[in-house]
């Protein structure tokens, strides 16, 4: 865990934070420009607030550098930890068989990948969402997707900023 006072005196913050939102290292670098954070609550939100203000095609570019759930994408450390701990690393065949269809589908539909905050969930939450949000209009699942986005960024620097 790094203290906010370290993390305010750092040059940047690419080198320890850049990989918080998913292959997006602009988020961290626009963040650095918002310091000092207050605490860490500060910094969580100044990140999210990087993103929900963005550009469109950077939301857009941001959301599509998520890999499909319990895919065959190499994953980053985060990501693969993430989805171990919702059960996605011990699928039956036939479960993955599903979330291979369910990702296909929700693909063709919205031209991104399903996003979705794994910590605290299990494969049966997480698959009951998919098949809810497949339902959406594009507008909906697009902002949606950013909610989640923003969801994993807020765990990923709780884990790694001291309160």
């Amino acid at each position: 865990m790094i203290d906010i006072d370290i993390i305010n005196k750092m040059p940047g913050l690419t080198d320890d934070f850049g990989d918080i939102a998913e292959h997006a290292p602009w988020v961290a670098e626009r963040a650095a420009s918002h310091r000092p954070f207050a605490s860490r609550a500060a910094m969580i939100e100044t990140f999210q607030n990087v993103i929900l203000h963005a550009e469109k095609p950077d939301q857009l570019s941001l959301i599509r550098a998520h890999p499909d759930l319990a895919g065959k994408a190499k994953l980053t450390t985060d990501s693969q930890n993430e989805q171990k701990g919702a059960g996605l690393d011990t699928l039956t065949s036939d479960e993955l068989a599903r979330f291979t269809r369910l990702n296909d589908a929700y693909k063709t539909r919205f031209g991104f990948p399903f996003i979705f905050a794994v910590k605290g969930a299990d494969k049966f939450a997480i698959l009951e969402s998919f098949e809810a949000r497949i339902e959406n209009d594009p507008d909906r699942e697009f902002a949606t997707a950013l909610e989640m986005v923003c969801r994993i960024v807020s765990f990923r620097l709780q884990d790694r900023v001291a309160a």
